[in-house]
């Protein structure tokens, strides 16, 4: 496609910095580079319509991970490390809401509960025998005691009659909060072009040479931003994770209110405008979902409407009004990459399915890179 003068001139020519994926990461790092060179001219080039890959998919938990999740990765982190994941993800859900306002976001911290299905009464009791020191670990960030054993009071069925609760977690409005980011970015004069893939980049000396699959053009700074999609450029800590969700029609007296966790965080579920908004699944197959695909899958679709009848809301009426998947990025460890590439080109990726929690901090700390 050959570009006309004007949108050559106006969009393509003399860019200080251009942002690959215009999520909460790449928004983030847009907005904390205009704060810091006010006059430098921001691209941001997203492969999607809207940010594509999680930043618009995720189930809107303002979560930093369940007992049994922090167990987990406790089996392949230090305690430092994994005390380091739960503070970023505190110091990122913070950040967030007081970029944007909790009104903006629809936050609520309406607290967090892990389930135990009756099958699984080894990982319960697992979780209680740790809970004191789980607790212990994570007391300098709370400064409280953060997991609490409470009665099934949800009628939940098939599960464990107690489950954990944590007070400090809460939901928020997805949508809600990338428009939010979207308006404050266009605000500040960032340009976003959708529908604009990159396909490859080169360095020279003084700049980046962008290729997409319609333009090519360079830039003085590159910085990726495209978590799940890090590997189409060559980054390869990251690999994709399909995250499949599902959720129903308006539920006539919903009694369930605050954010869910089964099986070590692999399952979730949450209230929203009187319905249920239910994901997980990946670990029923971990190879078919490592895809870039958006598609769902009966095995796991199956799955969560059956856990939905016996488990979550047994005996209650309901339909399943849509369907959809994210694409997450993560790796061997959980911890973000956050560095240089090159002379001009840096990365800001691997978000571990915490994208809501430390998107913004990721987004800032990419920023931070550049002198």
């Amino acid at each position: 496609m050959n570009l006309s003068y004007w949108e050559m001139k106006s969009w393509l020519t003399n860019v200080d910095f251009t942002i690959v994926g215009s999520g909460i990461v790449g928004l983030n790092c847009a907005l904390s580079l205009k704060s810091r060179f006010p006059k430098s001219t921001i691209l941001i080039l997203e492969r999607g319509i809207l940010p594509q890959g999680a930043s618009t998919k995720n189930a809107g938990f303002a979560c930093f991970g369940s007992l049994s999740e922090v167990l987990e990765d406790l089996k392949t982190h230090s305690e430092q490390d994994v005390l380091d994941l739960v503070k970023k993800r505190v110091e990122g859900l913070n950040q967030l809401r007081q970029i944007l306002g909790d009104s903006a976001i629809d936050y609520h911290q309406l607290g967090g509960y892990e389930l135990f299905t009756k099958s699984n009464a080894s990982l319960f009791e697992a979780c209680i025998s740790k809970q004191q020191a789980i607790n212990t670990l994570l007391f300098p960030i709370f400064k409280a005691q953060i997991f609490h054993l409470k009665d099934n009071t949800f009628h939940f069925k098939k599960i464990n009659n107690r489950v954990i609760f944590n007070p400090f977690e809460g939901q928020l409005d997805t949508g809600r909060m990338m428009a939010a980011l979207l308006r404050k970015a266009q605000t500040e004069g960032i340009k976003i072009l959708n529908n604009v893939s990159v396909e490859a980049f080169s360095e020279d000396r003084n700049a980046v040479k962008v290729k997409t699959h319609l333009f090519t053009f360079s830039t003085s700074k590159l910085l990726i931003a495209t978590n799940g999609f890090a590997s189409t450029l060559n980054i390869k800590e990251v690999h994709p994770a399909r995250a499949q969700v599902l959720i129903t029609t308006p539920i006539k007296d919903l009694h369930i209110k605050g954010t869910f966790h089964m099986d070590r965080g692999y399952y979730y579920f949450r209230n929203i405008d009187d319905r249920i908004l239910f994901g997980g699944g990946r670990h029923l197959d971990f190879k078919t979902e490592e895809t870039m695909e958006f598609e769902e899958t009966e095995r796991i679709q199956n799955t969560l409407e059956d856990l939905l009848k016996t488990v979550i809301i047994p005996g209650v009426p309901f339909e399943i009004e849509h369907r959809w998947s994210g694409i997450m990025g993560i790796g061997q460890q959980k911890k973000a990459i956050v560095k240089a590439l090159g002379d001009h080109v840096y990365c800001g990726v691997r978000l571990g399915g915490m994208g809501v929690a430390i998107g913004s901090l990721v987004g800032q700390e990419l920023a931070g890179l550049l002198d």
